[in-house]
């Protein structure tokens, strides 16, 4: 135990009792990165498929669609608070392949679905699935890494992150131009596969066993009694929730909005795809401006530009009618990439306190504003009545719920500091 805490103290790879030979710096940033994008992949691939699968199931209603990627934050959101603890218990190889495992099964589930229902609780296994590979390459970057080395890793694990949203719905177009749509969940079977292949013959475990823990529920009710008992934790987390509902409300319904309302059709994955990349940008503007200006001050125009963005968005909707798509894509732009910059400076904040228990409380947070974001997020997208104008009054009333609580939080901070 005194050698690990002396390598997390110099910031240099971890040793492992692990008899492989070591992972190479490319491939454990190409694995980890793989590892932490199923989930972006797994909801963005399917974006243009949404039409086929209504129409092939026989869906009734429109808005039922959104529910292949609502459901899946649904089981994102009630599991990954339960991989960090499993994966101090039993180790990293554990927690992944555990995930893995019942990501396919969740995939054989979606392959095989002849309902909506079928495919809908194939799609929440799924969620619950992908969970554990996210939360435990993140574990496995601490155990590794720790200092500026870390940041270093991390920041390149983002960058091949970023790139997945970018190209996985013109993947999922593509995939659509030579198979159906059942294509499109064979190749997430494929991929799943894939990881798990590679981290059973490549990845070390990062965790000995003298390090490990006895998997008790104590920790797990230990960090959500510190999260309630914090003001700082708890209005940034349901500020994250808020902020993530409304990203949930567009992504379950921008196929509609983009590809049926404004007519683009085959054009709506490209379109897409420039968006997520507004997402990459403003994040990568964030990193460079949050240590000048803080994480609150930069937050606070993160959410404001939302709100406005929005309100202006139906104020023109209930005077003119349905604004043109270059003011959509313009509200868009703005909006989406707003939720770049703001939602890494809460999360930083509402962790700033839990450093006692950071593990445990990064699930615990991710769990909650999660489970928040997919109900409300679900409420606010099946009001899609053909137009963009129920998805912006929800963007604008969850901007007022965020920044209303970001500033609650804060002001607790703000008069000690004073």
């Amino acid at each position: 135990m005194c050698g690990r805490s002396s390598t997390l103290r110099s910031g240099t790879p971890m040793p492992t009792s692990s008899a492989r030979g070591s992972i190479g710096f490319a491939e454990f940033i190409a694995l980890m990165a793989a590892l932490t994008a199923m989930v972006a992949m797994s909801i963005d691939v399917i974006l243009p498929a949404l039409s086929d699968i209504g129409r092939d199931l026989a869906v009734d209603s429109p808005n039922d669609r959104q529910l292949t990627v609502t459901m899946f934050f649904l089981g994102l959101a009630v599991s990954q608070i339960v991989y960090g603890p499993l994966s101090d218990s039993f180790g990293r190889r554990f927690g992944i392949f555990l995930g893995l495992g019942i990501y396919l099964v969740g995939t054989v589930l979606c392959l095989v679905s002849e309902t909506l229902p079928v495919l809908v609780a194939g799609r929440i296994i799924q969620g619950i699935g992908a969970a554990g590979p996210r939360i435990v390459a993140n574990a496995i970057v601490r155990d590794r890494y720790s200092g500026r080395p870390m940041a270093r890793v991390s920041s390149l694990i983002m960058m091949v992150f970023i790139v997945v949203p970018v190209f996985a719905p013109l993947l999922g177009q593509g995939i659509l131009l030579l198979v159906p749509w059942r294509g499109i969940f064979w190749f997430l079977a494929f991929f799943a596969l894939i990881a798990f292949v590679w981290s059973a013959l490549r990845l070390e475990e990062t965790l000995p066993k003298d390090g490990r823990r006895p998997f008790r529920p104590g920790p797990i009710l230990e960090a959500l009694k510190l999260i309630l008992r914090n003001r700082l934790a708890v209005g940034c987390t349901l500020a994250i929730g808020f902020v993530f509902t409304a990203f949930l409300a567009f992504l379950s319904s921008s196929q509609q909005i983009l590809g049926e309302a404004y007519g683009l059709g085959p054009l709506f994955p490209i379109t897409f795809s420039a968006l997520a990349l507004v997402v990459g940008l403003s994040s990568a503007m964030n990193a460079a401006l949050v240590v000048r200006f803080g994480m609150e001050r930069l937050s606070t125009i993160g959410i404001a530009g939302i709100g406005l963005a929005s309100l202006a968005f139906v104020l023109w909707s209930v005077g003119f009618g349905m604004p043109p798509l270059w003011a959509a894509l313009v509200w868009l732009a703005i909006s989406v990439g707003s939720i770049g910059i703001i939602f890494g400076n809460l999360n930083a904040m509402a962790m700033e306190p839990l450093g006692a228990v950071a593990g445990v409380a990064a699930g615990a947070i991710g769990s909650v504003s999660s489970l928040m974001s997919s109900v409300l997020g679900t409420a606010i997208a099946r009001t899609y009545d053909g137009t963009a104008l129920p998805i912006a009054l929800g963007f604008v009333g969850c901007s007022i719920a965020s920044l209303v609580l970001m500033r609650w939080a804060t002001k607790e901070r703000v008069r000690r500091v004073r």
